[in-house]
């Protein structure tokens, strides 16, 4: 038992059936509490323990470094009345990382005993969300005794410079993407990028289950967009990685990802109700400007000499006008 230092060698289990090491510790072993208590033990909770006739409850301490996660109060009174052991539980945590503990020392500590107050919980909630910024709301949430609502402003609120993670991990250890429709538009670029990924490359690229990343495949096989139609671009939640463009009609419609247009494409061109001359001619407009690397762009601009610049330019933005006009007759056809 590396790091440990019991008085006796007997080691027994806890009878709670949680299977926890137990045994008595001597108390000047201990080292104190990472305690979620701002203002710290409270004195007169540690005098009435200390006034009990019966044996303290045993504390929780983590194995490799004997400090206490949950008892300091019983830890104050069993030092206060002149005892020099206690009985203690051991949890077994990683070495090198103490926030795990600190997270069960929370809970521990809203479950009984004296509880924890508002900003006990909310700074616990912050360090968590410093820790472990991969933790879902709701998980953070059970361990600080919080709503899930109250973590979220509190990430907002400390995380407000930092980039956003696209993933959370939840009470259950499942690695979840933050928004679903983020998550299937990275997939649909993917399976542009490389069609011939496995169902099982394109979910753990774009942080989805393999079963979300076979539905995006067979929509895309199908010429169908990524998302369902209850997960279509403006529906409630469904965040999209690039910024809305305004329509001349007033309204904004969010960007597709251009790797997913690219994909889409050969597909629509298939369709029999597009094989009209107007149809075709659109098709062969689109297929052709359909640059979706940027650096592509970059190249054709750089590549224009200055004395042409401000005449290509003038054209590129009246090629634009009509492209946006285009697309604001379609956007009104599709309502």
């Amino acid at each position: 038992m590396t790091g440990l230092r019991p008085v006796t060698a007997h080691i027994t289990r806890a009878p709670d059936g949680s299977g926890r090491r137990r045994a008595t510790l001597a108390l000047h072993t201990l080292l104190d509490s990472d305690s979620p208590r701002l203002d710290g033990e409270d004195a007169e909770r540690v005098r009435q323990l200390a006034e009990l006739d019966a044996p303290l409850p045993p504390i929780l301490v983590h194995s490799a470094t004997l400090r206490v996660i949950d008892g300091m109060h019983r830890v104050r009174a069993a030092r206060l009345r002149g005892d020099d052991t206690i009985e203690a539980e051991f949890f077994d945590g990683d070495d090198g990382d103490d926030t795990d503990a600190f997270a069960l020392a929370t809970r521990l500590n809203i479950a009984h005993g004296l509880p924890l107050t508002q900003a006990d919980r909310a700074a616990a909630a912050e360090r968590l969300l410093r820790a472990r910024p991969s933790w879902s709301d709701r998980r953070i949430a059970a361990d600080a005794g919080l709503s899930a609502g109250t973590v979220a402003a509190i990430r907002r609120r400390s995380t407000a410079g930092d980039e956003q993670l696209n993933t959370r991990i939840g009470r259950d250890g499942r690695v979840r993407p933050l928004r679903a429709t983020e998550g299937r538009l990275r997939a649909s670029q993917v399976i542009a990028a490389n069609p011939t990924a496995t169902l099982r490359e394109i979910a753990a690229v774009a942080g989805i289950a393999t079963a979300t990343a076979k539905d995006v495949r067979d929509r895309m096989r199908q010429g169908q967009g990524p998302l369902p139609a209850g997960r279509a671009p403006g529906h409630p939640g469904a965040a999209l990685p690039e910024a809305p463009v305004a329509t001349g009609a007033g309204r904004a419609t969010a960007r597709v990802p251009a790797a997913a247009i690219g994909s889409l494409l050969p597909s629509v061109c298939k369709d029999p109700s597009l094989r009209t001359e107007a149809g075709r001619t659109l098709l062969r407009m689109l297929s052709a400007h359909s640059i979706g690397d940027e650096a592509k762009w970059l190249r054709l601009a750089r590549s224009v000499p200055g004395h042409r610049a401000d005449l290509l330019a003038q054209a590129a933005r009246r090629c634009a006008d009509h492209w946006l006009r285009l697309a604001n007759e379609l956007e009104a056809r599709r309502t």
